[in-house]
């Protein structure tokens, strides 16, 4: 569907894969199905000039086609599929036959006029709890038997047949003496029922198409399109009634109307009918709320179905009003509020009271950097270590700006709540400190090409292996030779020289030195993982409870919240430096000394940080758990870092930059017909190079005002007023296209295609 804003839902009509689908109106036989002679006639003319005919014996044969039940491998598919369960009441069930010309293999009624030949003989009814009386649970029980036993009461009124119900009246000459043994399964169909739900013969010809599906990337249109390929021909029958929007258990007879013809132009017999049903199938429809995907996505982005919502609501903040002429401490407090911060009481070291400016990582505008130590040489030491540092003072108001403090506190609290994580990173720092100290003691290691092993390994063990590895083991070998002799003597290993004495200053130099920060983290390779791997949970916000990304909401104990009211959509981006701060703040704890925090900026740079966050609150997230969502910048597909669901009702997306095109799309369901979740169907191109296409803009919703409701007959079956008496759909679609549709243009009409609602982003 579309709404009037280019922003409102609109069919997924843009595969990336082409397909070629092309609906035609019917397949007619050269030949229906029945009985046949042929009959054959010899003039001569005799030797007085008399014209003498010959009559040959006459050859009869037969155009076998099923006509009381067909093969279960000849059905294709089914919509909805056998004994699902969902929310159906919008959606028109159909079914698909792979014998492309079996709804057409023979006339409705014998001896039809042509302009009828594209009327099936057979229609797809539905039925709704309590409406047949042999199958009350409309669970698809069927009364079955032999084709003789269903055409007694026809032959001989005195027989009982198969049930109560008038049979099909077929002409004797046209059935087969092997088709009286036939099985067939038959269902009674009250005459209030049947004259309520049955279609017109008019109507039938709409409800039947034959569709082809092309294979990817097929042509799709051409001066000289090709013939239908036969492989890839269906038949589609489609039924005339929607379940009930009340839910609950429906059962679909694809039944041989064959033989009622005068039943379906005047009133059903007061005994109802019997069908034979070709075939059947139950599903479940879910109470429908009247409120569907389209509904909801379309109120994620519009006001009133139709009045697009604001760029700045979007936004994810506190809506607050300004004042018409702002003084400075106003237009602060605004300012920083536009930026996603809330006002939080505060209470001082002192004691004092007062007002503080609090917000998490996501924000409304694109938070100021923070000092980058690698960029500046002169804030090396520029890294957090308690809380109170990172509090920002607005000295011209006297209020603390807590933003900052509050991501340390968060990362800190959330590392000593996590044991695995503290031993890792102690672990960690501990073989740091090892490896480093080495590189202090014996110098020559860091100017040769060292590896890990020789940084964690015993010494004693690394001077033997060097032992067995120095002049292809002749060190070693000299080394044994000469060790009995040294013993006799009595000689003992002389003392090595002195090594050069290392301060602390120096050892803290050797880690900021280029590639040792590489080499350490490769000598504590195991204990390093586990700290990383944690580290980049935490940059990905995944620990973070959601008050922290939401300031004025807690979803356990307070859900309201006007930044993510219900049934809202926000954008945010990722303050990076917030990020950082809560990073430093997990990596605060167990700092003994300055060589620790040295160590910390090891664990410093990790994997990304996300640039923007999407949060969705809405009944979409658990109604709709497949939802597609796809990002954008430009034209290329941004993927998410990470999507998660907080609750029930509430999901995350983070990207890794900052998309320009967010757009939600409802789940495939593949080709179905019915309506939208407004009661608007989406019209499409009839004719020239789009066919099929969606006609753009409000022409292409129908009808106008919404509401579905006009085109259903009188009562409360919800049967569609397809070709009938009073306002009926086809004449309508007529008007609106300005020309006659066909049974194919008018399946185009009523697809019924997954809904996308696109939001864009205009500087």
């Amino acid at each position: 569907m579309t709404t009037t804003p280019a922003s409102g839902p609109r069919p997924c009509t843009d595969p990336a894969a082409k397909h070629r689908t092309r609906f035609f109106d019917h397949r007619i036989p050269s030949l229906y199905a029945g009985r046949y002679e042929i009959n054959n006639r010899q003039t001569l003319k005799g030797i007085d000039g008399a014209d003498h005919d010959i009559d040959a014996t006459p050859q009869p044969f037969d155009v076998i086609e099923p006509r009381f039940s067909i093969d279960p491998a000849g059905i294709n598919a089914r919509f909805p599929v056998p004994d699902a369960t969902g929310t159906y009441s919008q959606i028109l069930p159909h079914i698909n036959l792979d014998a492309p010309g079996l709804p057409w293999n023979r006339p409705l009624v014998a001896g039809a006029p042509k302009d009828q030949e594209g009327v099936p003989w057979m229609a797809l009814l539905l039925f709704r709890e309590d409406e047949l009386p042999e199958d009350p649970d409309a669970v698809g029980l069927v009364t079955t038997g032999t084709v003789c036993e269903l055409l007694a009461p026809s032959l001989n009124p005195d027989e009982p047949g198969l049930g109560p119900g008038k049979p099909p009246e077929l002409p004797e000459e046209s059935l087969r003496e092997e088709e009286y043994e036939e099985q067939c399964a038959t269902i009674l169909v009250p005459a209030p029922l049947f004259d309520k739900i049955k279609p017109l013969p008019v109507e039938m010809g709409y409800l039947a198409h034959l569709r082809e599906g092309g294979p990817p990337d097929a042509t799709l249109a051409d001066d000289d399109p090709p013939p239908p390929d036969e492989e890839q021909l269906n038949a589609i029958v489609v039924a005339n009634r929607f379940p009930a929007a009340a839910g609950g258990r429906h059962v679909v007879h694809l039944v041989s109307l064959e033989g009622f013809d005068e039943c379906l132009n005047a009133p059903a017999p007061a005994e109802g009918v019997r069908l034979v049903s070709l075939t059947s199938w139950a599903f479940t429809t879910l109470p429908d709320s009247g409120i569907g995907f389209g509904d909801l996505a379309q109120h994620l982005a519009t006001t009133d179905g139709e009045t697009p919502r604001d760029t700045q609501e979007l936004r994810l903040r506190l809506p607050v009003g300004a004042p018409p002429s702002p003084n400075a401490e106003q237009r602060e407090a605004l300012d920083r509020m536009a930026g996603g911060a809330v006002a939080l009481p505060q209470r001082l070291e002192t004691g004092e009271r007062t007002v503080a400016f609090h917000r998490g990582p996501l924000t409304a505008q694109p938070a100021h950097d923070l000092p980058d130590p690698d960029s500046n040489p002169s804030t090396t030491d520029v890294r957090l270590e308690s809380p109170g540092e990172a509090l920002i003072y607005l000295e011209k108001y006297g209020v603390f700006d807590t933003a900052y403090g509050a991501a340390f506190t968060a990362g800190r609290l959330l590392a000593l709540s996590d044991n695995e994580f503290r031993t890792a990173l102690l672990e960690f720092r501990s073989a740091a400190r090892s490896a480093v100290r080495r590189l202090a003691c014996h110098p020559q290691l860091a100017d040769s090409m060292v590896t890990a092993r020789q940084l964690t390994a015993p010494l004693a063990f690394e001077a033997f292996d060097r032992m067995l590895l120095d002049d292809a083991g002749a060190r070693l070998t000299r080394a044994v030779n000469q060790a009995g002799p040294q013993l006799r003597a009595g000689l003992r290993r002389t003392a090595t020289a002195a090594r050069q004495s290392r301060t602390a200053a120096d050892v803290r130099a050797l880690v900021s030195q280029p590639g040792i920060a590489t080499l350490l983290t490769q000598a504590a390779q195991d204990e390093f993982t586990p700290v990383s791997d944690w580290l980049d949970r935490l940059r990905q916000l995944e620990m973070l409870g959601f008050e922290h990304l939401v300031p004025d909401m807690d979803p356990a104990t307070d859900p309201d919240s006007r930044m993510l009211p219900t049934e809202s959509i926000r954008f945010a981006y990722v303050d990076a430096g917030w990020v950082r701060a809560a990073v430093d703040g997990a990596l605060s704890v167990g700092v003994g000394h300055a060589l620790d925090a040295d160590l910390n900026q090891l664990a410093t740079t990790g994997g990304p940080v996300p640039a923007c966050a999407v949060l969705i609150r809405s009944a979409l997230v658990p109604n709709w758990p497949q939802t597609i969502i796809t990002a954008y910048t430009g034209t290329g597909v941004v993927e998410p870092l990470r999507s998660t669901v907080y609750g029930t009702d509430i999901r995350l997306l983070l990207y890794p930059q900052v998309i320009d095109r967010f757009e939600l799309a409802e789940p495939p369901r593949g080709i179905c017909f019915g309506i939208s979740d407004v009661g608007t169907i989406q019209l499409r191109q009839i004719s020239g190079d789009c066919i099929g296409y969606p006609k753009e803009g409000p022409a292409g919703e129908f009808p106008q005002p919404a509401g579905f409701g006009r085109f259903l007959r009188p009562g409360d079956a919800d049967v569609l007023n397809v070709y009938g008496s009073g306002d009926a759909l086809v004449p309508a679609l007529n008007q609106a296209h300005g020309a006659q549709l066909s049974s194919a243009q008018f399946a185009l009409q009523m697809l019924n295609a997954p809904q996308v609602q696109t939001f864009s982003y205009r500087p």
